[in-house]
């Protein structure tokens, strides 16, 4: 069987949020709207023929994105020490542009259903003894990604819990985040807007894990990920395909991840 047969009996799942106005997002970048700049209509031609379009506004790290390493700075340094320094064209080092579009292979570590739940407890700290029970009889090589499941995409159709400006959101701490980078992974992430455990009540006040992915180990973060279906597979590895928008100087870019599931 070649590869071209093997391809056609996979499954591929969508890991990607839908786009809309009003969706749930951080409160600290700028948010995403969309309106149709011209309607059917609006403007005619003389066949009869009409077309419509949008304008389309948003922050990179609105919806799923991935983080550039130019996204986080550490007592005003970037990962490899480098200067924070940019114009406000971007970043000509570190931005997202320097992402190489990925196609290989993912793990998803499924905390929720090491603890026999669909969704982790708002503002519930993943923890290393959470990942390694995850990871158990699963090799976790370098240069793969690393997915956490806490189940939170769930929560997607309720803004206000989705966010947690009140009751936080699950996530992996600063041991669990430090086990990531450990491993030499190509990139790290998840369901919540913030790739980070957030405490009740705490906010974006403080974000260990992006310093230590980021800043410290040259880790991207993948955010805002919708793993429900993926979770609901019980699939632990997969083909992954990464390629965020290739928007020169930003600190990150919207993606659309495709999971390629084996045939059965």
């Amino acid at each position: 069987m070649d590869l071209w047969d093997e391809l056609a009996g996979a499954r591929t799942l969508d890991l990607a949020q839908p786009m809309r106005t009003g969706m749930p997002q951080s409160p600290n970048h700028p948010p995403f709207r969309m309106l149709l700049e011209r309607r059917h209509g609006d403007m005619v031609r003389a066949d009869g023929g009409s077309a419509a379009n949008e304008i389309i506004v948003t922050g990179g790290h609105v919806g799923t994105h991935v983080d550039a390493l130019a996204h986080v700075s550490q007592d005003g340094l970037l990962h490899g020490g480098r200067p924070a320094e940019s114009g406000h064209r971007g970043f000509a080092d570190l931005g997202i542009d320097a992402f190489p579009p990925y196609v290989g292979r993912a793990v998803l570590l499924d905390v929720a259903r090491v603890h026999g739940v669909e969704v982790l407890p708002a503002g519930y700290e993943v923890t290393v003894a959470d990942l390694e029970r995850a990871a158990d009889g699963l090799e976790i090589r370098p240069g793969d990604v690393a997915l956490v499941g806490t189940g939170w995409s769930r929560r997607w159709d309720d803004p206000a819990a989705f966010v947690g400006t009140a009751g936080g959101v699950p996530g992996p701490g600063a041991a669990a985040a430090r086990w990531l980078a450990g491993l030499g992974v190509r990139a790290a992430g998840g369901e919540t807007i913030a790739f980070e455990h957030i405490a009740p009540g705490r906010g974006h006040a403080t974000l260990p894990g992006h310093r230590i992915l980021l800043v410290e180990a040259g880790i991207n973060i993948i955010e805002t990920m919708r793993l429900t279906e993926l979770l609901d597979t019980g699939v632990r590895e997969f083909l992954l395909v990464l390629n965020p928008l290739n928007v020169v100087g930003a600190t990150g870019a919207p993606v659309r991840p495709l999971a390629v599931l084996p045939r059965g």
